[in-house]
């Protein structure tokens, strides 16, 4: 029997919502492309020396990390909430999608209008200024509703397990991995000594609740996963049962999450140490045995239509990048470069997957044109950039040389250091190229004449 793990869209008011989810996660992209390539130059030997601004790096990656991961991922899990959603309450829906427009927009501009002070704190940096952290409160706001109003239209599976049956569970468990983050942030916000400040204050209030939207990212790339296998045409050897218990599995490590408030104090470091072991040993349990699935599943396929060749592509870039960053880190060892190329190997996977399913989610919103053709070499072109990107950091990391540092003080005074930064400017680059033809094609195929009825989606077929 064969399944296919798909969403059906609906052809009314949640199409056009998911439809401006969309348009703002892929603008959301397009923002933080603009700033990686500016952060590649500041950290490109020679180049970097160049750059008047004395904190010009630092500003930029605050915004850009916040863009392409925050914004940009819950932005598209926003796109497939409206289309798990019921039909109640349109208005506040589109009250929802407002408010975190309002709040990306402010993130976006803050460093434009005065915002300054960055404070690299992990998972969520901050510029310390009134204007950027009222634009991510804003946005955090308008998540926690967006949130919320899921789980109160939540879909019930049903009696009989289907392929649809568990895309709307495995969105459903994203739906309150999200939740539970921003309940973590809440927690450690009341927690927190009122004596504290600077980056030591931002690195604790947000360390538990980054650790539990990493688990929810890993979700929404299993939903993703299991999606754009559907859309390959290839047969999983799972069945939706078995799929069902994995997400169940993924949801372990976050439903920890108020044990460990419970048992440690936030600002001690058994606390910190929790989160990092949950990290550590929950985080594959259920993605690896899905990848490990999807990957037998590829190479018994052979795609027939360029649409089946790029969600493939995606499925395969996939697994790469956030294999190999979870291979980076067994490899972290001290403060360096080696950490951010463990973060931006298992981001990039998560990415890669969201950028897939973007592809085969424009048919069904209504949106003909796709160039499936070139959307494949764009997702290759990504992938190796990325993976350069991430070998030159983890290359530096073995010289020593450390994270959230640009320009003279990076110490770049042997070949080797120069070597890896270097490789890790060109590979940066290149994933900002990948970037921006991602953004071509989608908003191409959004704007392109003769766009009307959606395509339908199938559930299950077996």
């Amino acid at each position: 029997m064969s399944f296919e793990f798909v969403l059906d869209v609906p052809n009314d008011y949640r199409r056009h919502l998911a439809i401006g989810w969309l348009w703002l996660a892929v603008l959301t992209l397009l923002g933080a492309g603009i700033f990686s390539v500016l952060l590649v130059l500041a950290r490109t030997p020679v180049i970097g020396e160049l750059i008047p601004f004395a904190d010009f790096f630092h500003t930029a990656l605050v915004i850009h990390v916040n863009l392409s991961s925050l914004v940009w991922i819950l932005s598209f899990a926003s796109v497939l909430w409206s289309l798990n959603s019921r039909t109640i309450f349109p208005w506040f829906a589109r009250v929802i999608f407002a408010v975190v427009l309002l709040g990306t927009l402010v993130i976006t501009v803050s460093p434009f209008l005065g915002s300054a002070n960055a404070l690299m704190s992990n998972y969520v940096p901050v510029l310390e200024d009134p204007l950027f952290l009222t634009g991510l409160f804003i946005f955090g706001l308008g998540i926690g509703l967006q949130v919320i109003f899921s789980m109160s239209a939540m879909f019930k599976v049903g009696e009989t397990i289907s392929g649809q049956g568990v895309i709307r569970f495995g969105l459903n468990c994203a739906a309150i991995g999200v939740f539970i983050a921003l309940a973590a942030f809440i927690w450690s916000y009341i927690a927190l000594p009122l004596h504290l400040a600077g980056e030591v204050y931002y690195e604790l209030l947000f360390w538990s609740g980054g650790h539990v939207l990493q688990f929810t990212y890993t979700l929404l790339m299993m939903v993703a996963w299991l999606w754009l296998s559907s859309s390959a045409g290839i047969s999983l050897p799972i069945t939706p049962r078995v799929a069902l218990f994995l997400f169940a599995v993924g949801l372990l490590s976050i439903f920890w999450t108020p044990l460990v408030y419970y048992e440690y104090e936030v600002t001690t470091p058994a606390h910190r140490q929790m989160f990092t072991m949950l990290m550590s040993f929950g985080g594959s349990l259920a993605v690896f045995p899905l990848g490990v699935a999807v990957l037998f599943a590829l190479f018994q396929k052979r795609t027939a239509s360029p649409a089946q060749s790029s969600a493939h592509a995606a499925l395969l870039t996939s697994l790469l990048l956030f294999g190999a960053g979870g291979i980076m880190g067994f490899m972290i060892d001290g403060n360096n470069v080696t950490i951010p190329a463990h973060y931006h190997g298992c981001i990039v996977g998560v990415s890669l997957a969201l950028m897939g399913l973007s592809y085969q989610l424009l048919p069904a919103l209504g949106f003909h044109k796709v160039n499936f053709k070139f959307s494949r070499v764009q997702l290759w072109i990504y992938a190796t950039g990325q993976f350069l990107h991430i070998v030159g950091l983890v290359w530096s990391g073995g010289y020593g040389v450390e994270r959230k540092i640009a320009g003279a003080a990076q110490g770049l005074d042997s070949t080797g250091r120069i070597a890896g930064m270097g490789l890790m400017g060109l590979g940066g680059l290149l994933s900002a190229v990948g970037g921006f033809i991602f953004i071509v094609i989608v908003i191409r195929a959004m704007t392109a004449k003769g766009n009307g009825t959606p395509q339908s989606v199938s559930a299950d077929v077996g």
